[in-house]
């Protein structure tokens, strides 16, 4: 009697599947008791808009863009509904310090077989849906109070997502570097300035030159000028080079956060 040798049955690898969406579902669920803090962060824009837009709008009469005169709410709605984009998607990002100094959550999803891109993705993915969030809300406002002038103003929800996908990674991999809770002002520190100098109230031919050459270096600005652009139904072909820097802003924030997280809890 002979015995035959079996072959080993070789099985394939499985594919690579994206693992960030467990750490999105764990969010998720963990911010179900606080949602009122998710939605207080809606009202900011909100309350700019009325008081700015709207208030001062009165006395400050019509702007000019791209030569065509446009009501100062108008002007002032699309830079609210980007900085909602950027506020929503940042802020988030600065819960990831507790999660990566204290509550070690990483430390036991690398335990998985999650990777760092895959930590790194999730929890921007996460930053992302929260700033989309803020932005849908607010452009409901903004249709609601008659400020979409053109119906390429639908186009501006995936702007706003942009938005947040290139603040939301620079958050995350700007938290990785922070060693206390103070280091956490530096991000109020450059938000506001951001905020206040992106041709968010004024039109940027309005500052000094050498402010004008700063502006252009501002993110927010490349999405101020992407929003109004759509909403106002004013399209250029220099909005493509709003959307590369805000998309390239996004991807390398994703690798610096991956590279980060690698760095911090693997080695």
């Amino acid at each position: 009697m002979t015995t035959g040798h079996v072959p080993t049955r070789i099985v394939p690898a499985l594919p690579r599947r994206w693992r960030g969406k467990y750490l999105v579902e764990r969010n998720i669920v963990a911010n179900k008791a606080f949602w009122p803090v998710l939605v207080s962060g809606f009202f900011e824009p909100v309350f700019y808009l009325f008081a700015i837009g709207v208030g001062i709008g009165q006395l400050a009469g019509d702007v000019t863009v791209a030569g065509i005169p446009v009501d100062y709410a108008a002007f002032v709605a699309p830079a609210m509904l980007a900085a909602s984009a950027m506020n929503g998607a940042v802020f988030e990002s600065t819960n990831m310090f507790f999660k990566l100094k204290y509550q070690k959550i990483y430390d036991a999803a690398l335990a998985t077989p999650m990777q760092a891109m895959d930590v790194a993705t999730g929890e921007i993915a996460w930053a992302l849906i929260r700033g989309a969030f803020y932005s849908l809300a607010f452009l409901v406002v903004m249709a609601v109070m008659g400020l979409i002038h053109s119906p390429y103003g639908i186009l501006a929800f995936p702007a706003t997502v942009l938005i947040g996908l290139a603040f939301g990674a620079a958050g995350t991999a700007a938290i990785t570097y922070m060693r206390t809770w103070q280091d956490l002002d530096l991000i109020t520190l450059v938000t506001l300035p951001l905020f206040l100098f992106s041709a968010t109230f004024y039109p940027i031919d309005v500052y000094p030159p050498f402010i004008q050459v700063i502006t252009w270096l501002s993110p927010l600005y490349h999405g101020v000028i992407l929003i109004r652009g759509l909403t106002l139904g004013i399209l250029e072909w220099t909005m493509l080079i709003n959307v590369a820097y805000l998309g390239a802003m996004g991807a390398v924030g994703s690798w610096v956060t991956g590279r980060r997280i690698e760095r911090l809890l693997l080695r």
